[in-house]
C-alpha cells in the first residue's frame, strides 16, 4: 500500500510587478491537430469557437493533409481535401472546396491559418501506392505513411498548385488577411512523414517558397517542422535546410538561398508508467526546445527570426489512447494541465537564455469526433466537453503586458528542469506573472507540478505580490484541481457513463468551464503589496487576477 509522504514545507512566492522581464508573447495561442476534417464538424466548430474567445489575440491553427486526395471523410491520423486530381490527359484539375470549409471554419472565428502545404497528392505522387490507410491505435506507427509521403513526380506541377491555392486564398479571403497567416512546407521531414532526401526537401521547399512568393509577394514562409532538435537526425535535417536557405544554390532561381520568414521545428516530452504511476518528463521536452534554440542563435542570418515550435506536447501520439498506451493516462486529469502551466512558463525562459524571438508554441491537441468519452486521447476535449488542459489555456488568456519578476523557495530553476526534469522528492511550486499597465491588472499563474502523479498533500503557499500603485485592488482567484475546472472529475462521479444523459452532459459541461476558487475580494494594499496564502494541491493550478 503507498503510503501519502508528510506534508511539504510552506511555498514562499514572491512577485515584482515593477520588474519587468519582457513582453508576454501570445505564444499558447497555437493549436493543431492531424484530422483536418474534424474542423467543420460539430465538436471541432464548438472548440474552435471556445479557442477564439478565451484569448485576446487571434488564435493560429495548424492542421496536416491539406492536399491530400481523397472524399474529405475523417479517420484517425487521417484528413483529405481533394484539393488536386488530374483528368485522362494529365491535366490539373483544382477543387478548393474542402480547404475553403476548414478555412472559412477559422476566419469566421477571426483565427488564422498556419497553412501547412502537404502532403503530396495521389495524382503528383511519386510513389503513390499503397495512398489510404486504416491505422487504429495499437497498430504499428509505420502504417499511416503511405503514398502522400513522397516527393512529385513534377516539381513544376506542384508548384503550381501551390501557386493556386496562395492565389486562391487572396482573392476568397483579401490580401491583408493572407499577409497575416503564414506558409509552411511539410511536416517532420526528418521522420517518416518524408519519403524523400534532405536535398529533395530542400528543392520542395524552393519550389514552394517561390510559388507562395510570385502569388503573394509578402507572404511569409518557412520551415521545416523537423522532430524534437535534441536527436541527432533532426540537428542534421535543421541544420542542413539552414544552410541550404543561407547559402545553398536555389533549385528555382539558380541564385544563392532561400527566402526564410520563421523557423519551426518540434518538441515532445516522454510519459513512462512506472510502479504503476504515470511519470512526466518535462526535461526531455525542455530539450528539444533548447536545442532547437541553440541551433537557430548559432545562424547571424536567422537569430532573430520568429520561431515556431510547430508542435509542443507531452509526447508525441495524439491519437495513442490510455488504453494502448497507458503511460497516456495523464491526458484526462489535472497531471495534463499542470504540465502545461509549468512548461509554457519554461519556453518563455529559455528563450530568453538564448536571446530569440519565441513567437509561437502549438499544442498539438485539438478534439476527436464522435469517440469514446474520455477515451484518454490528447485533447483539448471530449464529445463537445472541456478538459482540465483546456482551463490552464483559459488563464493564460487573462495574462496580458509585461512577464514580470518571480522568485521562490521551492521553485525548480529552468536549466535545472531542463536537465534533470521534476524528480526531487519536493514538487515544482512556482509561478509566472505579468503586469498590464494599460488596463489596470496583473495576473500570477501559481501551480504544484510533479512528474510522478502520485498521491501527496497540499502545498501551503504564501503569494507576496508588490509594485502596486493602488491603495485597494480586487482579487479574483480562478482554480484546476480535483474539486474545480475538472469534467473528468465530475465525469468518474458519475459512474463513468459512455452514455450520458442530457442533463449529465449540462453539468459536465458546466464543470469543464474555468472556476473561480473563491468570490472575488477587495484587498488593501499596504506599502505597495499584498500577501495571499492558499493550500495549492499535488498537481493544481491557481490564476490571481488582480484589477485597480
Amino acid at each position: 500500500m503507498r503510503t501519502i509522504p508528510p506534508p511539504p514545507p510552506p511555498v514562499s512566492i514572491r512577485v515584482d510587478l515593477d520588474k519587468p522581464k519582457g513582453r508576454m508573447e501570445p505564444i499558447w495561442a497555437w493549436f493543431g491537430y492531424d484530422e483536418p476534417n474534424y474542423t467543420y464538424m460539430k465538436d471541432g466548430k464548438k472548440l474552435l469557437s471556445e479557442l477564439a474567445a478565451l484569448s485576446p489575440v487571434p488564435v493560429y491553427v495548424r492542421a496536416h493533409s491539406l492536399l491530400v486526395t481523397g472524399d474529405g471523410k475523417p479517420a484517425l491520423k487521417w484528413g483529405s481535401t481533394n484539393a488536386y486530381t488530374e483528368d485522362a490527359k494529365g491535366k490539373p484539375v483544382y477543387n478548393w472546396t474542402i480547404i475553403d470549409k476548414i478555412f472559412d471554419t477559422y476566419i469566421e472565428r477571426k483565427m488564422k491559418p498556419l497553412a501547412q502545404i502537404g502532403f503530396m497528392p495521389e495524382a503528383l505522387s511519386s510513389k503513390p501506392q499503397p495512398y489510404t490507410h486504416d491505422w487504429q491505435p495499437g497498430q504499428s506507427y509505420e502504417k499511416i505513411f503511405t503514398g502522400w509521403r513522397y516527393p512529385p513526380k513534377d516539381y513544376g506541377k506542384w508548384a503550381e498548385l501551390v501557386y493556386q491555392w496562395v492565389r486562391h486564398s487572396v482573392k476568397r479571403y483579401g490580401k491583408k488577411e493572407v499577409e497575416s497567416w503564414y506558409w509552411e512546407l511539410w511536416n517532420e521531414p526528418n521522420g517518416g512523414y518524408w519519403g524523400g532526401t534532405v536535398d529533395e526537401y530542400n528543392k520542395l521547399y524552393d519550389y514552394s517558397v517561390d510559388a507562395v512568393r510570385r502569388a503573394l509577394p509578402t507572404a511569409r514562409v518557412g520551415g521545416p517542422h523537423v522532430t524534437g532538435p535534441a536527436g541527432k537526425s533532426s540537428v542534421a535535417f535543421l541544420k542542413a535546410f539552414l544552410e541550404h536557405c543561407r547559402n545553398g544554390k536555389n533549385y528555382v532561381t539558380g541564385k544563392t538561398g532561400s527566402p526564410l520568414d520563421f523557423v519551426a521545428f518540434h518538441a515532445k516530452g516522454a510519459p513512462r508508467l512506472v510502479d504503476g504511476h504515470v511519470r512526466m518528463n518535462l526535461g526531455t521536452q525542455l530539450r528539444d526546445i533548447s536545442s532547437g534554440f541553440q541551433i537557430v542563435s548559432s545562424y547571424p542570418e536567422f537569430s532573430k527570426l520568429p520561431i515556431i515550435i510547430g508542435e509542443s506536447d507531452p509526447e508525441g501520439c495524439a491519437a495513442c489512447g490510455m488504453k494502448t498506451n497507458p503511460e497516456n493516462a495523464y491526458r484526462n486529469g489535472t497531471l495534463y494541465s499542470s504540465y502545461t502551466a509549468a512548461a509554457f512558463a519554461r519556453k518563455y525562459e529559455l528563450a530568453d537564455i538564448h536571446h530569440v524571438h519565441l513567437k509561437g508554441a502549438v499544442s498539438w491537441s485539438f478534439e476527436f469526433e464522435d469517440q469514446p468519452w474520455f477515451y484518454g486521447f490528447r485533447d483539448l476535449a471530449t464529445n463537445g466537453v472541456d478538459k482540465p488542459v483546456l482551463n490552464v489555456f483559459r488563464m493564460y488568456g487573462m495574462m496580458r503586458g509585461n512577464r514580470v519578476e518571480v522568485s521562490g523557495n521551492m521553485a525548480y530553476q529552468t536549466l535545472a528542469v531542463r536537465d534533470s526534469s521534476v524528480r526531487r522528492a519536493e514538487p515544482d511550486v512556482n509561478a509566472l506573472a505579468t503586469r498590464d499597465t494599460a488596463s489596470n491588472s496583473a495576473a500570477v499563474m501559481v501551480w504544484n507540478y510533479h512528474d510522478d502523479n502520485l498521491p501527496a498533500p497540499a502545498s501551503t503557499v504564501d503569494l507576496a505580490i508588490k509594485g502596486l500603485p493602488a491603495k485597494q485592488v480586487t482579487v479574483t482567484q480562478y482554480r484546476i484541481d480535483g474539486e474545480h475546472s475538472n469534467s473528468y472529475a465530475v465525469w468518474l462521479k458519475m459512474g463513468s457513463p459512455q452514455q450520458p444523459t442530457a442533463e449529465q452532459v449540462k453539468e459536465l459541461e458546466k464543470a469543464g468551464q474555468l472556476a473561480q476558487f473563491e468570490s472575488p475580494a477587495s484587498v488593501k494594499v499596504v506599502n505597495g503589496g499584498i500577501q495571499l496564502k492558499t493550500d495549492l494541491p499535488r498537481q493544481g493550478v491557481s490564476l490571481y487576477k488582480l484589477t485597480w
